[in-house]
């Protein structure tokens, strides 16, 4: 059934886009976008550090003959290409990094990359399809290379670094990009961008209007007891009950105040570090985690209920604790206007019965800081194999079909062409 489903659905984007006369070249383009995922994926690097990533992408797109840029955002790539005719602008976007994962699939491309990340050492792996966004991306960078006379208007391709999130102590990713720039000269008028999922059917677009990811923060506390011998707890300030109390009492800010029937919220206490061996009640433990909201008002109220229970629960165990909260990244939202103005776009190249209106993810995404500037639509691209079962995103064993690739660069191009059409 699915392959009938997913004939069906090339069938009719070949309909959808005959009039542009691009099927053949999506059709041509396929074999070279899985080559260069392969390559991307067996030579992966990370956040703020995609030198030679943004070398190959500069390089395409220069022998395309559009306007680049390099070194946006560190590492990032633009690409400007201006179509026959004059009219809106869109921006594509990718993002290029891969993460300190140490790989476990059995496929010939496999990467055995090496790095010490936070001082340890680990492999390098592209366990979140990144490598897929940026082949994709090329591929359709090159389709309408070809055919600038079908352009109406411009578009502009954004590589993005450190989607993942920029080393301590640096900027990058998303933000930067927007700091510096990106979206303006040519001021771009809408965005798009999608994210290849090893938990839905290849074949598959998943996409919601509003808010479609989380928004994320990172937070630390660091809880000061007093040191003693742990044959005498009596004489200590235990750091470490005190955290155990902190944990418990965070989990009832979700439970019993947040209002879960508006949006989903998560608080979720990651790391925990504290003393040096059994007999010794340390002085000091420290607290690291992340925070997912899906609605400002409710992470204003959480991040507030934070700072005040911290140090409260603290203190009851005669402890002192502080509290940091980063800023993190936005909600990802999708416009609802651009939303169901570009709806019919998916449903052309995957079918209808094929896209799929979801519910929001927890998870979190930077391209969110480009939709704060611009409206935008962000998807997902089913990557699952339809006999296989799902893989997590960022683990050893994260696992993709690349057959589903083919229906990104379809999207790409219907949305691009339908939008500047419109």
């Amino acid at each position: 059934m699915k392959k009938l489903l997913c004939c069906f659905s090339l069938v009719f984007f070949g309909y959808a886009t005959a009039q542009h006369g691009l099927e053949k070249d999506i059709d041509a383009i396929e074999s070279k976008v899985i080559k260069w995922r392969r390559d991307f994926h067996k030579n992966p690097e990370l956040s703020n550090r995609e030198f030679k990533t943004a070398e190959k992408i500069a390089a395409h797109l220069q022998s395309l003959g559009m306007e680049v840029k390099t070194g946006v955002a560190h590492t990032g790539v633009i690409g400007i290409l201006k179509g026959d005719l004059p009219g809106k602008v869109v921006a594509l976007r990718a993002d290029i990094d891969a993460l300190p994962v140490t790989e476990r699939t059995d496929v010939p491309f496999k990467s055995t990359v090496r790095t010490t990340f936070n001082g340890v050492e680990t492999g390098v792996m592209h366990a979140c399809g990144h490598d897929t966004h940026t082949a994709i991306l090329m591929g359709v960078a090159e389709i309408f290379s070809n055919h600038k006379d079908k352009i109406k208007g411009t578009i502009v391709f954004i590589f993005q670094p450190a989607e993942e999130g920029a080393p301590k102590g640096e900027e990058g990713g998303a933000e930067l990009m927007v700091k510096e720039g990106v979206l303006k000269n040519p001021d771009v008028d809408a965005i798009f961008g999608l994210h290849i999922s090893a938990g839905f059917d290849v074949g598959t677009i998943s996409y919601k209007p509003g808010g479609i990811m989380a928004a994320s923060q990172s937070f630390e506390i660091n809880v000061k007891g007093k040191q003693s011998h742990g044959s005498r707890p009596w004489t200590s300030v235990d750091p470490i009950v005190a955290s155990a109390k902190i944990i418990d009492g965070l989990q009832t800010i979700i439970s019993r105040e947040s209002e879960l029937t508006k949006e989903g919220a998560v608080i979720t206490v990651g790391k925990i570090t504290s003393g040096v061996r059994s007999n010794i009640i340390p002085e000091k433990a420290q607290l690291i985690g992340t925070i997912r909201t899906l609605d400002y008002d409710m992470q204003a109220f959480i991040n507030q209920r934070m700072k005040e229970m911290v140090p409260a629960i603290a203190k009851a165990y005669r402890a002192e604790a502080t509290i940091e909260i980063e800023k993190g990244y936005p909600i990802t939202y999708n416009d609802p206007k651009l939303t169901a103005q570009m709806l019919p776009s998916l449903q052309k190249v995957a079918g209808a019965e094929n896209v799929i209106e979801i519910k929001a993810i927890t998870g979190a995404e930077d391209f969110s800081f480009f939709q704060k500037e611009v409206p935008g639509l962000y998807f997902f691209l089913g990557g699952k194999p339809v006999d296989q079962e799902a893989t997590s995103h960022h683990t050893p064993d994260f696992y993709i079909d690349e057959s589903g690739m083919k229906l990104g660069v379809q999207t790409f191009v219907q949305l691009t062409l339908d939008y500047l059409n419109n």
